[in-house]
């Protein structure tokens, strides 16, 4: 006799979005490069399904340089004008300059020694926050601390961080579980 996994149904079935759900979201990250990917992801997501930008994550690791956060910071108008054009990203312009300025507001961060893992860390104190959701409609779209961390961003530079984007970078990165309670992934992923 098998039980099947209980999970958060966002997914919906499609094996992709369960994958990412299984495998990633929600895990705490705590590698810079890494957390700057999902930066970009969540960026590119506003006003989309998830799914659509996941279909294209290969598309975008391709046409960023692996999110190479150094590379994309010396980007000019020939790659950005390479990026609009490319079939396997979100050809938004705003989108895109967004990447860039963040890639060189994120550099600034690292070269001034301010890490953007423990930048962002010291903000939930190291751990992550764990919600007790029992239904999707429970989650918010934003909260508090992703104002107070979006507002920042924007002092440092960063573009395209309004605090809906902040906090669906915070539940997939991790620094704030909203796995709902009956998920098996929302024990899982606590530290």
């Amino acid at each position: 006799m098998t039980s099947e996994k209980i999970r958060c149904p966002w997914p919906s079935g499609d094996a992709q979005m369960l994958r990412y759900h299984d495998r990633e979201w929600g895990v705490p990250l705590k590698n810079s490069r890494k957390l700057f990917e999902f930066l970009i992801l969540d960026g590119a997501q506003a006003g989309l399904s998830w799914r659509t930008i996941l279909l294209r994550r290969e598309g975008y690791r391709a046409a960023f340089d692996g999110f190479d956060p150094e590379k994309i910071a010396r980007y000019g108008k020939k790659e950005e004008g390479r990026l609009l054009k490319d079939p396997g990203i979100i050809r938004n312009r705003l989108k895109i300059s967004s990447a860039i300025t963040n890639a060189r507001a994120y550099c600034e961060m690292e070269e001034a020694g301010e890490g953007f893992s423990k930048w962002l860390w010291k903000w939930v104190d190291g751990k992550p926050i764990v919600n007790h959701w029992k239904t999707l409609a429970e989650i918010p779209a934003s909260t508090e601390l992703a104002e107070k961390i979006s507002k920042e961003l924007k002092k440092k530079g960063f573009t395209f961080v309004g605090p809906t984007i902040i906090y669906a970078f915070l539940q997939s990165a991790g620094l704030v579980n909203d796995h709902l309670v009956d998920c098996y992934r929302w024990k899982a992923v606590q530290l």
